[in-house]
């Protein structure tokens, strides 16, 4: 049941490790800072490596009680490879090795933690490829432009060119960070829920139509909850293209900034989500006849009328 085929099973893919001083965790193999293992966020890196195989304590020395990396390489670096050596530099910046500690293997890359019977159930229904197509039926039944129901498509299935991605299938990638944040590596589940930035979009989508919601860790398990309980199941159709509109502007705002030097507004791009919903209710919805600024101010009456 945990594992299926070659290869890992759902649960190996979910562990990961709390480092203590780095007695058993690959440093380039294993997951053990962030939730993607260097190996995959760096290949162009991992190839120069000296040290593949190393377990994180054999990477450096402690200096007193201050640890200091000790990357060795074959050879030196051309200057399009810098900036990646720049970014795992800001990467292991964040660790914190403890030198009277054993690393200890954690339940949870996203959030580590102890394992729990509600989080594997998560993870479960995460895996279960006979659930898969009912994600993408709900996604296709979204009230949204199709352009904006492509991209939330590819997010759902992994296609998008986000840095890692591109990274993992071989792709020379000079900067690997979240172009929004600047914190963390850009990772599907990072840019979309996991980033400051995206989860004060969220935020503010929730605020305006006066519900909370528990995020999750999981971008299908995300969309799948993403309902109201107090309408049909037409309306829910409007709120879920709403979610898909999210993912649209994120990743149009994401560009601007990677390409065109935009800069980074939640608030702005909250604004579009509003607008790009409204546009398609104006257009597409027989029975929509509010202005702008009632779907701004009054969003659940104007979805009740639906």
């Amino acid at each position: 049941m945990c594992k299926e085929g070659g290869g890992k099973g759902w649960f190996q893919e979910e562990l990961g490790w709390e480092i203590g001083c780095g007695d058993k965790a690959k440093f380039w193999e294993d997951v053990w800072i962030g939730s993607v293992d260097l190996k995959s966020l760096f290949p162009r890196l991992y190839s120069l490596s000296l040290n593949q195989g190393k377990t994180v304590g054999e990477m450096g020395v402690w200096d007193g009680t201050e640890w200091r990396w000790d990357l060795r390489w074959r050879r030196g670096r051309f200057e399009w490879e810098s900036p990646l050596e720049r970014d795992l530099i800001t990467i292991l910046s964040g660790a914190s090795l403890r030198e009277d500690a054993q690393d200890t293997q954690v339940w949870g890359k996203e959030v580590p933690g102890l394992f729990s019977v509600s989080f594997a159930y998560d993870c479960l229904a995460k895996y279960d490829r006979g659930n898969q197509g009912e994600v993408y039926k709900l996604l296709w039944r979204a009230t949204a432009f199709p352009n904006v129901l492509v991209t939330a498509w590819r997010v759902l299935m992994g296609r998008l060119p986000t840095r890692v991605s591109l990274s993992r299938r071989g792709v020379v990638v000079n900067l690997m960070m979240c172009p929004l944040c600047q914190l963390q590596v850009e990772t599907y589940h990072h840019l979309f829920i996991e980033c400051k930035y995206a989860q004060k979009v969220w935020s503010l989508c929730f605020q305006w139509v006066d519900i909370s919601f528990v995020q999750q860790h999981d971008l299908k398990l995300h969309f799948q909850s993403f309902h109201l309980f107090h309408v049909s199941n037409k309306q829910n159709r409007i709120w879920k293209g709403i979610w898909a509109n999210v993912i649209r502007c994120l990743w149009d705002q994401r560009n601007m900034i990677a390409f065109q030097q935009g800069v980074v507004d939640a608030e702005e791009v909250f604004q579009r989500v509003q607008l790009k919903s409204w546009l398609w209710m104006k257009h597409k919805a027989r029975s929509f006849s509010y202005a702008f600024v009632d779907w701004v101010l009054n969003p659940n009456i104007c979805i009740r009328s639906c």
